[in-house]
Formats: structure tokens, sequence, C-alpha cells
């Protein structure tokens, strides 16, 4: 039966660690649809490689930061228990790998190539898994002094903080350092140019990819079978309607706003989904699909920051709202089944978004100091696909829009 049990676990977490593989076809897809033509080549190449190099950050250090397991031992030791470790390892780097995918959203059309490479591995292998330790694994005892604190430690099941935000928040810091596309905005401050979306159906693509995907990022949270729960399938669904229907309204129709809301939503509920009511559940997609339709139009067209898919609104900013929502919607006097606490949820937030705005300022800084981040403006004018790949996405002759 033991053999049995550690079978089940095995494959119960390798379909989830194939689920989430598959949702980096959704982030490469949703940026492909959201870049102008020149650039759908060099999306698609990003969040493969993007995904490799992450590979080899988080097995030779990320891991063991964040865990202190490595895999330095022979076959017959990785082995053990049907290689329970070595799947939960693929599962958590599929989590790991989706930070320079939500980063990559947000410099679209104007990053270079290697050096964004070089900010993967170094935010993949020492930024994300340090905050990772401290959330999923204890380290340094942080949590220990929030329970001791505030009754209870800080509670995200699957990543709304640990991975959307810090995702966002490395997206917001990358974006800043980099400034906006030549021609989005005058110098006086108002937009120049609107460049629009190169294909709604492959952005929605993306978009439904992402969404599927995404009840295994959730549900398979649980790591193990015996853990698994139908509250937070349908607490993401309930999640996942409410940022659509409040994106759809807010959004006044907008197919971006819209095939966005659902993420919006996914993002928020990650933290909570194992705690909360469905209507709470209803209640925070809603309000984060809200959140993503009135700041992304804030920061595109108020503020200049010329975040190309609104990562920091859709990861940064949604995710930070579902780490505090758990602590809300989570309580038992709101139907939620408790063990959360307000201020530790507050707290642990906090906490994840000055990691990742501190290592993304560093991280892109010292590369912007070193071998610079951004293509010339010629290259920028012709395109990353032509600049950098050699080859556009269309055999026939393209416009350079």
């Amino acid at each position: 039966m033991e053999h049995l049990q550690t079978s089940a676990d095995t494959l119960f977490i390798l379909l989830g660690a194939i689920m989430i593989l598959a949702m980096h076809a959704g982030f490469a897809f949703l940026e492909l649809g959201t870049v102008r033509r020149k650039n759908q080549v060099n999306a698609l190449v990003k969040i493969l490689a993007d995904f490799s190099v992450s590979t080899l950050a988080y097995f030779f250090i990320g891991y063991s930061i964040a865990y202190g397991v490595n895999f330095f031992s022979g076959a017959e030791v990785l082995a053990a228990k049907n290689g329970y470790e070595l799947t939960k390892f693929f599962f958590l780097l599929t989590f790991a790998a989706a930070i320079p995918a939500i980063v990559s959203g947000g410099i679209a059309e104007r990053a270079r190539l290697n050096p964004q490479f070089a900010a993967t591995f170094l935010l993949v292998g020492f930024i994300y898994p340090f905050f990772e330790g401290i959330a999923w694994n204890n380290a340094y005892g942080i949590q220990d002094w929030l329970t001791a604190s505030f009754g209870a430690s800080f509670h995200d099941f699957a990543g709304s903080v640990v991975v959307h935000a810090v995702g966002g928040w490395i997206g917001l810091a990358a974006v800043l350092m980099l400034g906006a596309r030549r021609g989005r905005y005058h110098k006086d401050g108002g937009i120049a140019g609107a460049h629009p979306p190169s294909s709604i159906p492959f952005l929605a693509l993306g978009a439904w990819i992402l969404t599927v995907g995404w009840f295994g990022f959730n549900v398979m949270s649980a790591q193990t079978l015996d853990k698994i729960s139908g509250l937070v399938a349908m607490n993401s669904l309930m999640a996942m309607v409410g940022g659509t229907l409040v994106a759809l309204v807010a959004g006044k129709n907008d197919p971006g706003f819209v095939h966005n809301g659902p993420l919006a939503g996914l993002v928020a509920i990650c933290a909570g989904s194992d705690l909360m009511h469905p209507l709470g559940a209803l209640i925070t997609g809603g309000i984060a699909g809200g959140l993503f339709v009135l700041m992304f139009t804030l920061t595109q067209n108020r503020w200049k920051i010329d975040d190309v898919l609104g990562v920091w609104p859709l990861h940064g900013l949604c995710g930070a709202w579902g780490g505090i929502a758990a602590g809300i919607f989570g309580l038992t006097s709101l139907g939620g089944l408790g063990g959360v606490a307000f201020m530790s949820q507050l707290i642990g937030t906090l906490m994840g978004v000055g990691v990742a705005l501190a290592g993304g300022f560093v991280v892109y800084g010292l590369l912007k100091m070193t071998v610079g981040i951004r293509l010339d403006a010629e290259e920028e004018f012709n395109g990353a696909d032509l600049s950098i790949h050699k080859i556009s996405a269309s055999s026939e002759r393209e416009t350079l829009w």
C-alpha cells in the first residue's frame, strides 16, 4: 500500500508539472498576440529558452537555496519513492520558471536577448528561491515569528505572492530600467503610438491555455493525492468567472481586458484557494478583474509606464491583492476555513514585494551598467525578430509596425 501511495503521489504531481509546463505555451501566445508582428518570433523564442535557463539555475542553485535539497547523489538514491522528489522538483521548477515568463511580457519589443537570459539565471537562481524558502520552507524563522506575533503564519497555497506578485514586481523594476518603447510616448508626455495587439486570436489562445493549466497550478499544489481538494478547484473557477465578468464590464468589452480578466482572478485566488468559501473567491476574482483594468489604464495612459502586457497590474498588484484577500476571506467569520491572520498576510505580501523590487532593480541595474539591456534604435525599429533572429513570423514581407 505504501508503494501504491508513493506511485500515485508521483503521478499526481507529475501531471501537475506537465499542466503548468503547458501554461508556458500560454505565456508565449499571450505575448505573441499582444506585441506587434515584428516581435512575434522573439516572444516565442524567449519563453522556451527562458524555461531552459531557469531549469539549470533552479537545478544547480535555486532549489537548494529554497529547500536545502540538491540532486548530486547517485541515481539509485534519486529513484527512491518512485522518484517523487524528482517530480516535486519538476513541479516547483514550473513555478520558478514563471518568473521570467511574467517579466518577458513587460519588457517585450525592446529588450536584448542574451542579457535577459542572464537576468533569468540570476532571478531564478537567487532572488525567487530566497523568498520561496521564506514562504514555503520556513527559512530564517520568519514564519515562526509571524505565528508567534499574530497567531498564524503567512499562507500562500499556490503562489499569489510567491510566484505572481514577485514576478510582477520584478517586471515593474525591469520595465522602469528599460524605459518605454521608442515612439510610444511624446516627449511632452502625450501618447504617440497605440501599438495595438497584432493578433487577438493568438492573445485569446494564450489566455485560454493559461486558464486551463491554472487548475493544475492550483489544485495540484496539494503535492500529494491525499490532500487534493475540490474546494480549490471550485474557488479557482469562481475567481476566474468573477475576474472575467468584471473585466468585461469595466473594460467596456475590450477583448484584451476580457481575456486578461480570468487571469487576474486566477492570480488573486492562488493564495487562499484552499481556504475561502466560493462566494469569497468570486469577490476576490471580481476585485482583481477590476483592479487590472483600472491599473493597466493608469500605468499606460497617465503614468506612461510602458508595461506591454500589463504584467505589473496583472501579476504584481492582483498577486498582492490575493495574498491580502486570503487573510480576509479565509477567516471563519467570512465563511472560510480559518487558520490565517490578516497581519501575517499583509506583512508576508509586503515582504514579497520588497524582495522582488530590490532584486529586480539590482539584477537589471547591474546588467544595464555592464552589458546593456536594450536594443538600439535601429534594431528596435526593425523589430526583434529580424534584429535578433534574422527571420520574421511570416514568409511574406512584413511592414514595420
